[in-house]
């Protein structure tokens, strides 16, 4: 026996590379190829598959027993394209899961649409201001737009107005251009500028805290020009819930072309 085991013993030393090239050859043999021709079909579902797992369906298992598959080996095996899909099964596939299919292809033209939008800019409206120590604007919605501003950095923005008047000199000159966001729940940070319909009022001011957390105290940056001994564009204090619109100043242009 001792004799047996150290000729064993002998041959597989002798013989280990052989051995080796053995099992390599035997597992590669063992590894599932991957098919030769993927039919569209195939690659159809394998985009959509990806594009939906998370939203339409959470795995494998749920969308073999969806698809009437035996195994959710047969969906890693179309995945791993080392089978092709049977077009019947696509169909059920899309028919399935429509409604997110046809989500996703609204989201797409949504998203065409606010592409078309930003390449037209936004629109910018010429209003007037009247001859009184408070800059006062006319309605926009009364105006149609002179044109559209289209410039990087302006894309979030809604629309542009020019601005009359000297009470936030040096900041907003007269006769300047101004990109405006709109923000709809009325959350102000202190310190900046703001384009506010206000009453019968629409200005341009910086808006800061106020005493009480109902109100803000209407700013204007322009401390130079006095009236007597009083500053022409003295500051003074809006409730917040009066405010009509609120516009944050995102960017200011001295120039524009329409």
């Amino acid at each position: 026996m001792k004799y047996c085991d150290t000729n064993i013993k002998k041959y597989l030393y002798l013989n280990k590379e052989k051995i080796k090239i053995f099992f390599i050859v035997m597992d590669e043999q063992a590894k599932p190829n991957k098919i030769k021709t993927i039919r569209p079909e195939t690659l159809e579902f394998i985009i959509l598959y990806n594009q939906l797992r998370g939203k339409a369906f959470n795995g494998n298992a749920e969308l073999a027993e969806a698809l009437g598959f035996n195994s959710p080996s047969s969906i890693t095996e179309i995945i791993k394209s080392r089978q092709n899909i049977d077009p019947e099964k696509l169909k059920i596939f899309k028919e399935k899961y429509s409604d997110f299919l046809l989500a996703k292809k609204n989201t797409a033209y949504s998203e065409t649409s606010v592409a078309k939008r930003v390449f037209e800019g936004i629109p910018m409206y010429e209003i007037i201001a009247t001859a009184s120590g408070v800059e006062v604007y006319n309605d926009i919605n009364d105006t149609r737009p002179v044109g559209h501003m289209n410039f990087p950095g302006i894309e979030e923005c809604d629309f542009a107005l020019p601005v009359w008047g000297h009470s936030m000199y040096p900041y907003l000159e007269n006769g300047c251009w101004v990109a405006l966001k709109i923000i709809h729940d009325k959350k102000i940070l202190p310190g900046e500028v703001y384009y506010i319909e206000w009453g019968d009022y629409r200005m341009y001011k910086r808006l800061l805290v106020g005493d009480n957390d109902d109100e803000v105290i209407a700013h204007s940056d322009n401390v130079t020009e006095m009236v007597g001994s009083r500053l022409k564009y003295a500051p003074f204090v809006i409730k917040i819930e009066e405010i009509k619109k609120l516009c944050l100043v995102k960017d200011i242009h001295k120039k524009h072309n329409h």
